[in-house]
This record gives structure tokens, sequence and C-alpha cells, in this order.
């Protein structure tokens, strides 16, 4: 048996690395999943503040948060085009490459930051009030609207903030620095939490201001992690040679900015149309009351504090083989992925265990419905089941986009969610009597095809490229 190559090598010699493979894979990977933990970790917390004030308010953060979801996402799609770029720039040691790739997510991500910022001040309400079901007697809807529309016009004054940090930490990352982000991720994280727990409930003489001050605090938190994760670049010349002079020309050579934006634009298409697609899911699943949109995020808010783990793998395989192919380095970087994929879906797997021996009581920590609490549970559990599927496909994502083939990724991604996946939740949930939660076991089973197509894909070698012309 072999897998992505190996010829003439047993399956353990394929799929199992050594003590070495492991250190400097774990050197990239622990730092993300530490910061990816700290951070889900705190987001759970807050998500248990807000859920103690009621459910209207949980509902209404959980929504607006679902929106900004899609925004994300596209900062991060269009950021990892140049990252590509970045990280192979990186391993022939090219500064001048780095900063250029610098610059052009700089222009990027203030133009998708200037559109979304006038799309939810233009049009917010109204994307609100596709998740809220007018049938629905489960809680009060109308309140519901006028809490997310409160915490979303705070939570867009943190959105220059966040395009910063994913610029700069994006930037180290690809370059091997990956503690610094981590660290100052904790301290914003803690930031947050401590503002949360004062303007949520009005401790220490503040006012109590609920979801907005969920909002203050997020907004509050991450300006600190910007000026942290900005100050300490600038200040490390020697660590980060490509920050000297980062902001005196601001000129891309036109090839590189063709060449980034051919790369690029698909998987910024990809991460709006993927985000896009699992914000309507969630507005399928919507269609069924109030008490799915909280046990939605209840679930997502725990489960993401374990996804944590396989979405980290991912992002070091994009990094590490990334890197490997820059220099040249065909065969080690085919064996590195082998390995890396193996090791994801192997830690996703004991993880799914912890998942299920968590499910029946994490939900017992908000102040809400019994009903709410158990499809909380059933959410938590069918997550758990499907967690080694996601790690697979994960890391054959990561390791598609390592090597720039990112039209591939964008059909392995986004065509299956919208041509799959939203046309059975949206027909199962509108036309049928299914409990809901039998509606999302469907949708993931219906990833299996994305599944086989990414392991063909990822076996056939295709992503083995330098995409930066130098070896």
């Amino acid at each position: 048996m072999r897998f992505n190559g190996g010829r003439g090598r047993s399956l353990k010699n394929t799929l199992v690395g050594d003590r070495a493979f492991y250190r400097k894979v774990l050197a990239v990977a622990v730092p993300m999943m530490i910061q990816n933990a700290i951070t889900n970790f705190v987001s759970l917390l807050d998500n248990i503040m807000v859920g103690r004030v009621g459910t209207e308010q949980m509902s209404g953060v959980a929504i607006v948060n679902q929106l900004l979801f899609v925004y994300y996402l596209c900062i991060f799609g269009g950021l990892a085009g140049a990252g590509i770029f970045t990280a192979q720039y990186y391993g022939t040691k090219d500064h001048e490459g780095i900063r250029h790739t610098f610059h052009y997510k700089m222009w990027l991500a203030l133009g998708v930051t200037a559109l979304a910022v006038g799309l939810f001040l233009w049009k917010g309400d109204a994307l609100i009030s596709l998740y809220l079901n007018p049938s629905d007697s489960a809680g009060d809807l109308e309140a519901t609207r006028r809490w997310a529309l409160e915490y979303m016009r705070v939570m867009l004054l943190g959105l220059p903030a966040f395009m910063m940090v994913q610029i700069y930490t994006s930037t180290l990352r690809e370059c091997s620095e990956t503690r610094l982000p981590m660290r100052a991720s904790i301290t914003a994280v803690l930031v947050n939490l401590v503002f949360n727990y004062i303007l949520i409930f009005g401790h220490f003489g503040f006012p109590r201001m609920g979801v907005v001050g969920a909002a203050v605090a997020t907004v509050i938190s991450r300006y600190v992690e910007m000026l942290i994760v900005v100050i300490w670049t600038h200040m490390h010349p020697d660590k980060n040679p490509y920050i000297a002079g980062i902001y005196r020309r601001w000129g891309i050579p036109r090839d590189l900015v063709k060449t980034i934006t051919v790369k690029g634009f698909p998987l910024l298409l990809n991460e709006a149309l993927w985000s896009s697609s699992q914000a309507i899911l969630v507005q399928c699943y919507a269609v069924r009351g109030l008490t799915v949109v909280a046990a939605l995020n209840i679930s997502s808010t725990i489960t993401n504090l374990f996804n944590c783990v396989f979405l980290s793998m991912g992002s070091s395989v994009a990094i590490i083989v990334g890197q490997l192919l820059g220099a040249g380095r065909m065969e080690e970087a085919r064996d590195t992925d082998n390995k890396m994929i193996a090791l994801s879906i192997a830690l996703s797997s004991l993880v799914a265990l912890a998942v299920f021996a968590t499910a029946p009581f994490f939900p017992r920590m908000y102040n809400t419905e019994e009903d709410v609490r158990h499809l909380a549970t059933i959410f938590m559990m069918i997550t758990g089941i499907f967690m080694p599927q996601n790690a697979f496909m994960n890391a054959t994502y990561f390791t598609l986009r390592s090597g720039g083939k990112t039209l591939l990724t964008f059909l392995f991604d986004s065509v299956n969610g919208w041509v799959v996946s939203i046309p059975i939740a949206f027909i199962l949930s509108r036309f049928t009597g299914l409990h809901v939660a039998y509606i999302m076991i469907l949708v993931m089973i219906g990833d299996w095809g994305k599944c086989i197509l990414g392991f063909v894909l990822v076996k056939k070698g295709i992503w083995l490229q330098n995409i930066v012309g130098k070896s």
C-alpha cells in the first residue's frame, strides 16, 4: 500500500517520520496550536459570558460573527495568495521578494476591508434578518436583531486592526517566526477576557454593557495585538530583514503583481465563496428556529477549540512544504507532506475522543433552555465523528496551495460547498421534516467526494513545483 509516491517503501516509512521530523513540524505547529487554542478558549469564555446574559443576545452575537467570518476568510484567502510566494521567497532568502509580497498584502487587505465595512453599514440589517425566521416562537426576534446590530456597529471599528495583525503575522509565520504571533495573541485574548468580564457585567464601577461590552472588549484587544506585532517586527530587523524600509517604497514589479494575482485570486475567491457557503449553511439550519441558531453557536464555539489542532497542522503544511518547494527540494517536500497529512489525521482522531467526552458537559455552562443544550451536545458529537475527515481535507487543501495550485484549490474547496453541501441543506431544511442533526450529517457525508478528489490530486504530485523560479 502506498500514498502519494513512496515507490518501494513501506506504509510505515511513507507515513511515519523520525524524531527530527516531528521536532521540525511541531516547532512550527505547536506555537500556532497554542495560539489558536488560547484564542478559541477565550472565545469560549466570552461566549459563555454573553450566554449568561440571555439567549437572544447570544444568538445576535452568533449571527454577526457568522457574517464577519466571511470577511475574516476573505482576508485570509487574499493574503494566502501572496503568502505562497512569501514562503518560497523565504526558502531562497530573497528579502526584496518578501517586501513585495508584504506590499501586495497591504493593498489587497485595504481594499477588502473597505468593501466589508461599506457592505455591513449599508446592508447589515438585511443580512442579519436572513437568520431570523418569522414563524419562530422560541425567542424574541426583534430583540435578537437589535442586539446583533448594536454588536456589529462596534465590531466594525476593530476591522482595521484585525487587517494589520493578519498582514504582519502571516508574513512572520511564512518566514518561520511563529512564537511572536503566539505571544501577541495570548496577550490580546487575556486583555479581551478581562475587559469582557468588566464591560459585559459592569464590574469595578463600569456600566453593564452586555453584548456591546463584548464588542468593545474585542476591539480593544485587537488594537493591543496590532501594537505588539507591529512594534516587535520593526524593532527586530535582524530577525526580519525584509522589514527594513518597508514603508519607503510601495512599488511592486508589474510582472509579480500579475503572477500573484493569477495565483492568489482563486484563493481569495475560494475563501469568499467557501465562507459564504458556510454562512448559507447556517442560514439553512436557522430556518428551524432560534433554538438551532443558539445550539450551533454553542457547539461551534466549543468545537473550534478542538479544531485548532488540525487547522494549525494545515497551516504548517503550507509553511514547511512551501519552503521546501521554494528551495527546490521536491522529493523531501513530497515525503514531508505524506507524513504531515498522516500526523494531522492521527492527532484529530485523538482530539475527536475528547470532543465525545466533553460534549454532554460544556453546553451546561450556558444560561439557556434545555432544548438548546441538548441540541448543542448532538452537534458537538457529529462534529467529532467527522473531525478526522475534516483534518484530511484541510491538509490536502494546504498541500495543493503550497505548490501554487490555487485554481485547483478553488475547485476542490468551494465548488463542493455550493454544488453539494448547500443544495443538500437547502432542500432538506425547507422541504422535509428531517431533524436538523440528520441534515448536518448528510451535508458532511456529501464531503466524501471531496476527500476522494483530494487524495487523487495529492497522490499525483501535481503540486510539486517551485513558483518563484529559484532552486
